[in-house]
């Protein structure tokens, strides 16, 4: 029978060698499981860079394609900006060049008639210092008809324009007047018809004759002239087509003068048939102003037409200013949108160049291999 002592060594035994054989396959396990641990990690690192490389090569070539459409789309809006620009800057153009040729025109035929108002004036002066006696002229009633005619005509046609007036115009009673002027409404057409009453005028002044023979001739001058007023009243004065009174012209300064100065009541029974009574001057005095409302007519005709180009210009200057604006903001969207590329491919280099430098995060790397290992 064992003793007690020898139970106890020889279980002490078995234990040891039990714990030595479990040390030894727990060395063996430790070295298999460094071993496979090694092996994953490695496999995992191939895995990782390959899939890195992939990562790389995908994100390079993208960038290529995100820089080869920025550069067409930037030349693209380079070029639609350079042709809107070229439009509108000569469609400006063209708008001003019109405005300046159309007021250097106006400017042109100002300058025009004014020259010509002078070269009549020059004539009348020339005329008026070269006028021989009307008796010696004048010798009969044709002659003095004549006289008035060609007188009134050239007064006309050295103030007034061609468009103005109308020399032997017949009216629609079948009369022919000697001259109408065509003036603006509501005066509209003014019939002038020449008269001459100088024989009676020269008895009267006849220091040959006897107070008796004067006054006699000076009651058939009124008498004349009064007949004057009433055929240029009866024939002349034809509203609507003209207007409501006509205008008698006597050549003679010095006949007109003795109408107003000495016979009042010639000129009111003149007043009374709507005739007025016009010298050489005071003829000039009415073209002249009849030329004043003509010029001031087509010059408010001009500046009409200015005013509506300089209208219709500065609506283009607006359109122009709203759509530059709309360019600008186009061009400034461009910019920041370009910008942002930019800011984000620097920020993809940049991560392409800590993946090639292998800078990761040793959490990043340790965390995928604890998950194989727990597989």
């Amino acid at each position: 029978m064992m003793s007690p002592n020898f139970l106890i060594i020889s279980a002490a035994a078995v234990l040891l060698v039990t714990m030595a054989f479990l040390v030894i396959r727990l060395g063996i396990l430790s070295s298999m499981v460094r071993d496979l641990l090694g092996q994953q990690a490695k496999l995992m690192e191939d895995k990782h860079r390959d899939m890195l490389k992939d990562l790389h090569e995908g994100l390079a070539n993208q960038g290529e394609r995100i820089s080869e459409a920025l550069g067409k789309s930037s030349e693209q809006l380079r070029g639609t900006v350079e042709v809107r620009l070229d439009q509108i800057s000569g469609h400006v153009t063209e708008r001003l060049d019109e405005g300046f040729r159309k007021t250097n025109e106006t400017f042109t035929s100002v300058m025009t008639r004014l020259a010509t108002i002078d070269e009549a004036q020059k004539k009348i002066d020339s005329l008026t210092t070269n006028m021989v006696s009307l008796q010696e002229l004048l010798g009969d009633k044709r002659s003095r008809g004549a006289f008035g005619e060609v007188q009134l005509e050239a007064l006309v046609r050295n103030i007034l324009p061609p468009a103005a007036y109308a020399m032997q115009h017949t009216l629609s009673n079948g009369n022919r007047v000697d001259c109408v002027l065509q003036l603006p409404p509501p005066t509209g057409m003014v019939a002038v018809d020449s008269k001459f009453p100088l024989e009676n005028f020269h008895r009267m002044f006849d220091r040959n004759g006897d107070d008796a023979s004067r006054a006699l001739a000076q009651k058939q001058f009124k008498a004349d002239v009064k007949k004057h007023v009433d055929d240029i009243a009866g024939k002349y004065i034809l509203p609507p087509e003209t207007c409501d009174g006509a205008v008698m012209f006597v050549p003679a300064e010095a006949v007109f003068a003795e109408i107003h100065a000495y016979h009042s009541d010639v000129v009111d029974y003149a007043m009374q048939k709507q005739v007025w009574i016009v010298s050489p001057t005071t003829l000039m005095a009415v073209l002249n102003t009849a030329r004043a409302v003509l010029k001031d007519i087509e010059t408010r005709e001009q500046v009409h037409i200015i005013k509506n180009e300089l209208s219709r210009l500065g609506k283009d200057f607006a359109r122009f200013d709203e759509r530059m604006k709309r360019l600008a903001d186009h061009i400034r969207q461009a910019n920041q949108d370009v910008e942002e590329v930019h800011v984000s491919s620097r920020k993809i280099s940049q991560r392409f160049a800590r993946i090639d430098a292998v800078e990761l995060d040793a959490q990043q790397v340790v965390a995928p291999v604890l998950e194989s290992g727990d597989d």
